[in-house]
């Protein structure tokens, strides 16, 4: 058996040491909360995140994130992305050169506007990094209903250990070395998510959704390419796959979140009532102050950072969109 740790007890972070304990791994969690520890060891539950869901008994939680690390092969970054960089920070005398960190959080930091990997090689930069993301819920995931991700990493002997630790018969995990493309496809599918949920706040169709979706993924895509990404990814697993299943599943906090903005709730309003991390309200601040300094038209991010930063009635910014002057549809796919 190879330990492997999980650095956060959220929903996510469970289902996946739920997947690494299916596979025959000696997996502990990490949480700040000693009654949640508690809860985990004694309980087996972890009902604040994945309710009504039953842990293995062989599942261990600590409070204490040295004896989690200790002779751990795989450290699994599973907290929200603007918490990344400290916990880096916790770790960073805990952790041996020969330990893979992989992080599933999808976001951009929001006072540097930097990827996940580049906070760890700043923060951790004698250790092999890699990212898994694409269309996955815990809450599916820890049901055993067959799921597909990506394991990116810079090196493909790092993404191919990780592909062998989390791939099962239920968990498919596919490589792909565009580690640029499969962090900023997990970052800014959750701008497009807000914004579906705005609009089924506002009680708009199918027709408005499909719309908002296919030229999200453009500007999702515009923005990868100018930040160094192949426009191939993004029409892969952690691009259009996850924007599909995050834009439509009750599931996505990011598409729940915009259902209360779209009903009237203000943003404080709105993070309070959610009591998660809504990942893209802060990916939508830094995608779109980069994308400003870089000169790159992104009027759906911009329309949403307005709704999140003013006092734009997302009504209003809708028909902006719809009024905007005329386009080629392909218009912006040709400039890449």
């Amino acid at each position: 058996m190879n330990k492997v740790c999980v650095l956060g007890a959220g929903s996510w972070a469970t289902a996946l040491a739920k997947v690494l304990n299916d596979n025959a791994n000696e997996v502990i969690l990490w949480a700040r909360r000693q009654e949640q520890c508690d809860e985990i060891n004694n309980s087996h539950t972890n009902n604040k995140y994945l309710e009504g869901f039953e842990l293995d008994e062989k599942l261990k939680a600590t409070t204490d994130i040295a004896e989690a690390i200790a002779d751990s092969k795989v450290i699994v970054l599973a907290v929200p992305s603007q918490q990344v960089r400290s916990v880096c920070q916790k770790i960073k005398s805990l952790v041996s050169s020969d330990q893979i960190v992989v992080n599933v959080a999808k976001g951009i930091e929001n006072k540097t506007g930097k990827r996940i990997s580049q906070i760890c090689l700043e923060e951790l930069p004698n250790n092999k990094y890699c990212m898994l993301s694409g269309p996955s819920h815990a809450e599916e995931v820890s049901r055993n209903i067959p799921t597909a991700v990506v394991a990116a990493s810079e090196c493909i002997y790092t993404s191919q250990t990780i592909q062998d630790y989390f791939m099962n018969k239920y968990f498919r995990v596919y490589t792909n070395n565009d580690l640029i493309g499969v962090e900023l496809g997990g970052a800014t599918k959750n701008i497009i998510a807000f914004g579906a949920g705005i609009l089924d706040g506002l009680n708009y169709g199918d027709n408005s959704k499909a719309a908002l979706m296919t030229r999200g993924l453009t500007e999702i895509s515009k923005f990868g390419v100018a930040m160094g990404a192949e426009l191939s990814t993004f029409s892969g697993l952690s691009g259009i796959g996850d924007l599909i299943v995050t834009c439509t599943s009750m599931h996505s906090r990011n598409r729940r979140a915009g259902i209360l903005v779209g009903k009237g709730l203000s943003i404080d309003e709105t993070k309070k009532e959610i009591e998660m991390v809504v990942e893209g309200i802060t990916a939508t601040i830094a995608v779109y102050e980069m994308a400003e300094k870089m000169n790159i038209e992104m009027p759906i991010t911009e329309c949403i950072y307005r709704v999140i930063t003013t006092d734009l009635n997302p009504e209003e910014g809708v028909m902006e969109l719809m009024t905007r002057s005329k386009k080629h549809e392909n218009e912006s796919i040709f400039k890449l």
